[in-house]
């Protein structure tokens, strides 16, 4: 998928949508990526002398992957989006820099009615940045 086709599976826009690409989409799993500029405003104000990509975005990412899958193999009902409801067992391995590529990959764990349980790893040059479970639920758009 491509990134005109990410828009249209959720309302993430830039400067806060952080998905290029997605390589691979199944009814359980989903990988994409996003390269990281270093002219992205974020790292001039993140430590700037050692600029650092958020770990909080790093979550971000992983979640908008899920929701990109929960768009394309579930069906919400009418007008709804998927939220984010829950993160548990973070871990972060490794800082992420300037000009490196995030590999996400986000597998579907359990479904329980309009509860979506995920668990994601998101990876830079195969070493493990950061691993979490998390859940999503559809809501009504503000």
């Amino acid at each position: 998928m491509t990134r005109d086709e990410i828009q249209e599976s959720i309302p993430h826009r830039d400067p806060f949508l952080w998905l290029d690409e997605i390589t691979e989409l199944t009814d359980k799993k989903i990988r994409a990526k996003k390269f990281l500029s270093p002219d992205l405003p974020v790292f001039a104000g993140h430590y700037p002398q050692f600029p650092v990509f958020p770990g909080v975005l790093l979550l971000e990412a992983a979640m908008q992957a899920g929701a990109v899958m929960i768009s394309k193999v579930a069906v919400l009902e009418a007008g709804k989006v998927p939220v984010a409801t829950r993160i548990n067992n973070v871990k972060f391995r490794r800082m992420v820099r300037p000009g490196e590529t995030l590999d996400i990959t986000v597998e579907l764990t359990e479904r329980v009615a309009g509860v979506f349980f995920m668990s994601a790893q998101v990876k830079v040059e195969d070493q493990v940045a950061v691993r979490l479970d998390f859940a999503c639920a559809s809501a009504d758009p503000p």
